[in-house]
């Protein structure tokens, strides 16, 4: 069955603000939970698809991308379900409670070996660190080196956050990890607030990492930015986020890109713009002039009698598109310098030029 637009999944309008969007799926999801419809695929797929329309549209960078490319610009993303509930379990677990995402993880292919591993070992956080690159690194693919600082595991204790063997089973939950209470039509369940989900005690914390079986640590990475990526994008690299509570899955790093101001050029697009200034006389009888671009200088002509603000193009002298299928132009645009600070004899010679020329050397201004 084909895809149906995520606008028209949660029955909003394109421009519809994240507030709206989180209240129409919270609208279907109680609609379709699966506690509410025992054996209804129909409503399975649903409760699944307005989930999918979620985790897009309520992040900028993926709506953003979702509503340039479609579905395709999406998936080229990386986005897998089992990876990218997040943010539906970070914004809706109080209403929810956990049970609601084993129902998740069993929709999007977690099943219960996914649940089992959430329920001993919590997934670690994700982490987010800045990433600063110039115009002319994003008009290839670049490596760079980033270091960062995340959770490791403790090596004292290899993460069980205890000095010793012992523990004990957690008294609140009895192991489960979970407490279960009943809300409404719900049964619903949160993670045991006395140990943190793991079922168990530490009888004797670690020192080193004070029980929590996770230190910080510094760490270098090599990571690709891609060519052509926009500055305020946002690059995901796997499981190196902070590393999960004893034995748990380790979160995401996320880059946010930021792109240097360049001295020479305007960014719009896979286009650049560069502003290439030349006196009067140049613009009038015409000139050679070198034009930077990112990939070293071109020599340029410009003809005689060219008019301020004219625009020359330079084929294939810009960016490439995100996806690779073309490379944009640079874009040089005239900007004739008008003489400032002229002596009196300078003056005199340009008095003398217009009285010589009159008004048929400027067509457009000639009936003026």
């Amino acid at each position: 069955m084909a895809k149906r637009d995520y606008y028209e999944v949660l029955g909003v309008s394109r421009d519809a603000t994240n507030d709206a969007i989180k209240e129409a799926y919270r609208r279907l999801a109680l609609q379709y939970h699966p506690d509410r419809n025992p054996g209804n695929k129909e409503a399975e797929e649903k409760f699944k698809e307005a989930t999918e329309a979620y985790e897009v549209l309520s992040d900028p960078q993926k709506r953003a991308t979702y509503d340039r490319f479609g579905f395709q610009g999406v998936e080229s993303t990386g986005f897998t379900w089992t990876d990218d509930l997040s943010r539906v379990q970070r914004e809706f677990g109080d209403i929810f409670g956990h049970g609601f995402f084993d129902d998740l993880f069993d929709l999007f292919g977690g099943g219960v070996e996914t649940r089992t591993k959430q329920r001993g070992g919590g997934r670690g956080e994700d982490i987010e660190t800045v990433v600063t690159v110039s115009l002319k690194e994003v008009s290839e693919d670049t490596e760079k080196e980033i270091e960062i600082t995340r959770l490791d595991t403790c090596p004292v204790c290899s993460g069980t956050g205890s000095a010793s063997a012992g523990t004990r089973t957690c008294p609140q939950c009895s192991g489960t990890g979970q407490i279960y209470y009943q809300q409404g039509f719900f049964a619903i369940t949160r993670t045991c607030p006395k140990c943190n989900g793991s079922g168990q005690i530490i009888e004797k914390p670690c020192r080193n990492c004070n029980g929590k079986g996770r230190v910080r640590k510094k760490e270098k990475l090599r990571v690709t930015i891609p060519a052509g990526i926009e500055s305020g994008s946002k690059l995901r690299v796997r499981g190196k986020g902070n590393v999960g509570i004893r034995g748990g899955p380790s979160g995401n790093l996320y880059l946010n890109i930021l792109i240097e101001k360049d001295p020479n050029f305007i960014r719009e697009g896979p286009n650049l713009i560069y502003q290439l200034y030349v006196t009067f006389t140049e613009a009038a009888l015409g000139t050679e002039r070198e034009v930077p671009t990112l990939k070293g200088s071109v020599r340029m002509k410009i003809p005689a009698g060219t008019q301020s603000g004219t625009i020359f193009r330079l084929r294939g002298k810009g960016l490439p598109d995100i996806d690779g299928l073309r490379r944009g132009d640079q874009l040089v645009r005239v900007m004739v310098e008008t003489p400032v600070n002229l002596r009196y004899e300078e003056r005199q010679l340009l008095k003398e030029l217009e009285e010589r020329t009159g008004r048929q050397c400027y067509p457009k201004s000639k009936g003026g």
